[in-house]
């Protein structure tokens, strides 16, 4: 048995879209007929999704609150004693949005013909990550799958937390920049013109500082479908050669030599690090499956070879902790808190600490970094607005000296 997402015609001509478990598309279709439906299309849950993760789109997965939120329902239902197959199809009840339906459907279906719950969710790998999928398969090996879905879900909550308030901090300075940058090209290409004509027609002789604008103003007004088109090119060509894996190395390894955006960078990367290896190895996934899960979740190529040098380290005997160390990227506290783990055998718990630690510590830096980015824009705006002012108010200035 299977979940078939069906599109059908009513007896008024209205398009019905809906979810119906069956044996075959040819079953649904009867189902369909059954209730005066008219089918258009039946497809199987699980080869739709499969098309879709190949296929060229937008968002292929859910968002980190949905699966946050339906991790928490298993995780409930799942403590309660109910059997996963019924968990599965009452959590795909009580969601509203229909594609997380499909997918729950897909993967109860899964579970009813035998299979486990991780082997249900690899159907769907584009939805539901490889750390999801370990952690469920080492909660059923264990026989405490409830307690790991708790852990998942307050994992998926804390990464979506840490990404927005990262994309928070950004969004301000980013808008107030285009928006300073706006303001300054429409002053330039048709403010400042109007104002010095006044100036052009007499024989007096302008300041420095009123040709250079006038010069800039002219510059702007007449190349600037050709600026608009340089820099097109030059995100085009940047973006395709982001793709070569040298350049992205390249970018990502300056990058984290910058004084205020570098430090970001690795801390974030070590959040996410030490919170996806914390909940990997309180699951009691081996360690090495968890270095290489928990290295997939680190975007900077740099600090993700790094952790693929300390997993071959970590295979030929040496310390989790010494290995880190080596490599450089990874802040003292977390090295400490780890060596404590691992020669008080407590390593999940240090892990967690390290991670409660880090992401403590990302929030203070991105507080920091706005508290420095907002008035370092707003002053380098002022200073701007401020040289436009005395370039065009100099040679009035300049004229009254003269009249009086």
């Amino acid at each position: 048995m299977g979940a078939f997402e069906y599109v059908a015609l009513d007896n008024a001509g209205r398009e019905k879209k809906g979810v119906l478990e069956g044996d075959s598309p040819r079953q649904i279709r009867q189902l369909l007929r059954e209730q005066q439906l008219f089918p258009l299309s039946v497809d199987e849950v699980a080869q739709k999704e499969t098309a879709r993760s190949h296929g060229f789109r937008y968002q292929r997965g859910i968002s980190a609150t949905d699966l946050a939120l339906l991790t928490r329902q298993l995780a409930t239902l799942s403590r309660s004693g109910l059997p996963l197959a019924e968990a599965t199809a009452t959590v795909a009840k009580q969601t509203d949005k229909p594609r997380i339906k499909r997918l729950l459907l897909g993967v109860r279906n899964r579970v009813v013909e035998g299979h486990s719950l991780a082997e249900g969710l690899a159907a769907f790998p584009h939805v539901f990550p490889e750390i999801y999928r370990t952690t469920v398969a080492a909660g059923e090996q264990s026989g405490h799958l409830d307690v790991v879905l708790e852990r998942l879900a307050d994992y998926t909550e804390t990464r979506q937390e840490l990404q927005q308030s990262l994309m928070q901090a950004l969004l301000y300075p980013i808008i107030l920049t285009i928006m300073a940058l706006s303001i300054v090209s429409f002053l330039l290409a048709y403010v400042v013109p109007k104002v010095v004509q006044v100036f052009e027609n007499k024989d007096q002789a302008l300041p420095l500082l009123t040709r250079m604008l006038i010069g800039l103003s002219d510059f702007v007004r007449d190349y600037y479908l050709g600026i608009i088109m340089l820099v097109i090119i030059c995100l085009v060509t940047f973006s395709i050669l982001y793709k070569k894996m040298p350049v992205k190395r390249f970018v990502h390894r300056w990058l984290l030599r910058l004084p205020l955006l570098g430090p970001l960078i690795k801390g974030n990367n070590t959040a996410r690090f030490t919170r996806t290896l914390s909940i990997l190895a309180a699951s009691g996934v081996p360690v090495l499956d968890s270095l290489r899960i928990a290295g997939q979740v680190i975007n900077n190529l740099p600090m993700r070879s790094a952790v693929e040098t300390v997993a071959v380290r970590v295979r030929e005997g040496a310390s989790l902790a010494k290995s880190l160390e080596q490599e450089g990227y990874f802040p003292p506290m977390v090295v400490n808190l780890i060596a404590s783990g691992e020669s008080g055998g407590n390593l999940d718990e240090m892990l967690d600490r390290a991670a409660i630690n880090q992401e403590r510590e990302m929030k203070t830096r991105i507080n920091m970094l706005m508290g420095l980015l907002e008035p370092l824009l707003l002053v380098a705006m002022g200073v701007v607005v401020l040289m436009i002012v005395m370039a065009i108010m100099q040679p009035i200035f300049d004229m009254n000296k003269l009249i009086a």
